[in-house]
Formats: C-alpha cells, sequence, structure tokens
C-alpha cells in the first residue's frame, strides 16, 4: 500500500533540510521505534528532525504525492504506540521546534512551538505572574504531544484539559498546504470547531507547528492535605462529598500504601507517612491566605468530623511538599521498576464509580494471580491501573493482558466510563475503543479521517 523509502526519497529530505537532520538506515536509535511503554514497536526507514512548518509542508506534499507515511513524534513520553511508526515510513521529530515564541500579556496569550517541554513553558511563564494549568504527570513531554493526545493530569478537576487552554493552532495539513485553526479570542462560534478536531487526534489529521495558550494568573499561594483512610475503596467513595462541599480543589488524587512504598525505593526518599493503607491527596490554591485557610479547614473538618478519615496531614514545608508531589510524580516509572514488564490501563469512570471500579481491579488481580498496582484522579475519574508480568512468562502475561483489558474496558463501559481518559488511543487500544463507542461512531471519525487524509499517510494504523 505504502511506497518503501528509497535513495531519492533520502535525496529530496536532504534538499528540503540539512543532512545531518535526515537520519536513516542503522543509523537509527532504536528508542525510534517504540514509546514510553515500550509495548507496541516497529522501527521507521528514516527519520527527519524538522524546524519550521515549511519544511513540514515541503515534505508532506512529497509524502502525499509519493504515498510515503508520515508519523510525528514529541518527546516519545506516551503510553499507547500512538507515536509509533507501524508502517515505517518517515518520522518528523519534532522536538528541536522548541521555542517559545511569544508572550502577549495584553491577552495573556503564549506563542510557543509544538517541541517545547511543558515545564519549560511553566519556568517561563511562572516567575512572570502567570499560570499554564494543564498538569500532566510528564513533565518532560513536549506541548505538541500534550495537545495531539489531550493531556490531563492532576489539576484537571478543577481547570480542566488540555483542550481547554488552547485558543488556536497552525497546522500543517497532509497535502502540505499551512493553516491556522482558531483565533487569539475568548469566543469563536465561526464554523465547525475545527480546532478542536485536531486536539487530541494524536498525529492522525494534521502536524502541529504552532499553538497559542491561554494564561492566567497565577494563583499566590497552594497548599495540600494528605488524608489517610483505613481502606481505598472508604477513601474514594468520600471523594464525591468533598467535591460537594464547594471548596474548589485543584487536585484529588488517590494511592494506597503499596505505591508509595514502589516510590520509596525508586527515589530513594521516604515518604511523609506510611503507616496508612490508604490515602487521598487534595490540594488547593488562591490569592490570600485567607482564601486558602477557608478552603482547606473547610475539607479538613469536614475528612475528620463526617467521612471517617483516621488523620488530616498538612502539607504546607517545601521538604514536606517536595516529598508528596516527588513521590506523586513518580508513581509511573516506581512501578515499573517494580516488575519485569507491565501494561496500562487508562479508563475514566463517573466519579461515583470510582470506588466500584477499584474494587474490580482487586477481584481480577485475584481471579488471575497477577499483581496490579493503581493509583490515579480521584476528583475526575481517570484511573490509572497496571497490570505486572513479574514472574510469568512473556506468552503467559500476554494471555492474560488480553483477558484481563478485556474485562476492565467492558467494566468500564458497563458503569458508563470510557476506555481512555488522558493517554489517548495511539494503536494499543483501537480495539476496545470500537467496542465502546459503536460502530456509528467509528464510522463519522473514519470519514473525518479521510476528509483531512484521503490517502491515509499521516499517522496511518492509529486511532481508526
Amino acid at each position: 500500500m505504502y511506497k518503501k523509502i528509497d535513495q531519492l526519497d533520502i535525496e529530496f529530505l536532504e534538499s528540503v533540510v540539512s543532512k545531518d537532520r535526515v537520519i536513516s538506515g542503522e543509523a537509527i536509535s532504536k528508542d525510534y521505534a517504540k514509546d514510553e511503554l515500550g509495548t507496541v514497536t516497529n522501527m521507521p526507514e528514516v527519520v527527519v528532525k524538522v524546524l519550521s512548518a515549511e519544511e513540514i509542508a515541503k515534505i508532506m506534499k512529497y509524502a502525499n504525492d509519493k504515498i510515503i507515511p508520515v508519523t510525528v513524534r514529541g518527546s516519545g513520553t506516551g503510553l499507547v504506540g500512538a507515536c509509533v511508526p507501524v508502517h515505517g515510513g518517515i518520522i518528523l521529530d519534532m522536538t528541536m521546534m522548541n521555542k517559545i515564541l511569544s508572550l502577549d500579556e495584553e491577552n495573556m496569550v503564549l506563542e510557543v512551538e509544538p517541541g517545547v517541554l511543558l515545564m519549560d513553558i511553566y519556568e517561563y511563564v511562572e516567575p512572570k505572574g502567570y499560570f499554564y494549568a494543564p498538569d500532566p504527570g510528564e513533565k518532560s513531554a513536549t506541548i505538541g504531544g500534550n495537545i495531539s493526545t489531550n493531556a490531563g493530569g492532576m489539576r484537571a478537576v478543577k481547570y480542566g484539559v488540555t483542550r481547554d487552554w488552547v485558543l488556536s493552532l497552525e497546522v500543517v495539513l497532509p497535502n502540505g498546504e499551512i493553516t491556522r485553526f482558531g483565533r487569539n479570542v475568548v469566543k469563536d462560534t465561526t464554523g465547525y470547531s475545527l480546532k478542536n478536531l485536531i486536539i487530541g487526534s494524536e498525529g492522525t489529521l494534521a502536524i502541529i507547528t504552532k499553538a497559542y495558550l491561554k494564561l492566567i494568573p497565577k494563583p499566590a499561594k497552594t497548599i495540600s492535605l494528605l488524608v489517610p483512610f483505613d481502606s481505598l475503596e472508604s477513601g474514594i467513595e468520600k471523594v464525591p462529598e468533598i467535591l460537594k462541599s464547594k471548596a474548589e480543589p485543584t487536585a484529588v488524587e488517590f494511592f494506597g500504601k503499596e505505591t508509595i512504598t514502589f516510590a520509596e525505593e525508586f527515589l530513594g526518599k521516604k515518604f511523609p507517612d506510611t503507616k496508612n493503607i490508604a490515602y487521598i491527596l487534595l490540594t488547593f490554591d488562591g490569592m490570600t491566605d485567607e482564601e486558602l485557610k477557608s478552603k482547606y479547614q473547610a475539607v479538613a473538618d469536614l475528612c475528620l468530623n463526617e467521612l471517617g478519615a483516621i488523620d488530616v496531614l498538612i502539607v504546607d514545608t517545601d521538604e514536606r511538599k517536595e516529598s508528596v508531589w516527588s513521590a506523586r510524580g513518580a508513581f509511573l516509572e516506581a512501578i515499573k521498576a517494580s516488575t519485569t514488564q507491565m501494561d496500562e490501563c487508562d479508563v475514566v469512570v463517573p466519579r461515583s464509580k470510582v470506588a466500584e471500579y477499584i474494587k474490580f481491579t482487586y477481584e481480577l488481580a485475584d481471579k488471575y494471580n497477577m499483581r496490579i498496582p493503581s493509583f490515579g484522579h480521584a476528583g475526575d475519574g481517570n484511573l490509572h491501573i497496571y497490570i505486572c508480568r513479574d514472574d510469568l512468562s512473556v506468552e503467559e502475561f500476554e494471555k492474560n493482558l488480553e483477558l484481563i483489558f478485556d474485562e476492565m474496558y467492558k467494566k468500564a463501559n458497563e458503569v458508563g466510563g470510557l476506555v481512555s481518559g488522558e493517554h489517548g488511543i495511539g494503536y494499543a487500544k483501537k480495539k476496545y475503543m470500537a467496542s465502546n463507542l459503536g460502530a456509528a461512531q467509528i464510522e463519522i471519525m473514519r470519514g473525518i479521517k479521510s476528509v483531512f487524509d484521503p490517502n491515509n499517510i499521516l499517522n496511518p494504523g492509529k486511532v481508526v
């Protein structure tokens, strides 16, 4: 179906960009064959490190004419194989397009290239008194990757997800045309929301070359509460009551003692409290000490007096904040380091069903005699559940993994959830999304894909 790369193709690419930015054959690093999870693998035929929309436009026009598959890649921190070139072809490495282009302080808009890292955005805007709220766990991810997966993160319960912070996008279409979706305005009812089709499309519809991000004034004060419970389910079951209290927590996370132990071993640091079975971690922000205290004090009293919490620990010193949040940020890598191989389930369910779903994962762990640790965002129902191979053979692990995934995604559907909250579909979750959404929606998505990319060259084999 697709043309294989030959020497003439290499020579064309080298005529568009400098030769040192075209990598082919054995010179290609094996890292380009996988993402962070590594369960979906395939090598590209050539890697091009691009610097501009104009370079990308020329490459896409050529690839579209020749029917060569093109896959876009940022930092490679995804977990569903979305940046893996399953049909070979060209990888466009976007990491050198990493400039923060402008800050419009009157309209509070930040203009960035797609290879800018999330942590670089924070470091640039926060000293200036501004705040970009999306807070995915992997701070070394590129903003282009965040937009392509509509990344969520811990602050989504109050501030929403990446989609809510993107005002406008410059993109290159599969035919090589450069266009812009949206403008730097608050309201927009001008035609279909094509910008929002690009956000979350995982590089299958267009290539993001610039993003215009909404900013707000940075909250002056933050504080966290670490609330232990006698079981994970009992803590999670209380989260809807906390959210109804109108205290507006910025984040509501859940995790158990086992996960903390993994993080302690991985980081070589002690967590402030490890004597309890389960924890809810709440964060609050505000502009004044008085505003902040009114929020966290009301929730602390509610947890202790009505919701059955064992204690409420205030995370207010720099040392304690660093200890708690460095552990939370390391949970994924810590679990990964604790086992020989793992795969992840990133379901999202109604908040009222989180405790029921976690109980279900315990039943699966017993049924298949496998370790299935979890943590996640109790405030928005997004759960991160990990199936660990440990001492199982690869064959037995893969057999059980498919059975467990079938049951997990079926259960998510039963309780009114979806197969992905923030990591996307990519290659790994296509069949589960199809059963979750049904044939009619899949056909609509395929129709959208065919309008944007009639030759199916842009990240083929992903999503639909």
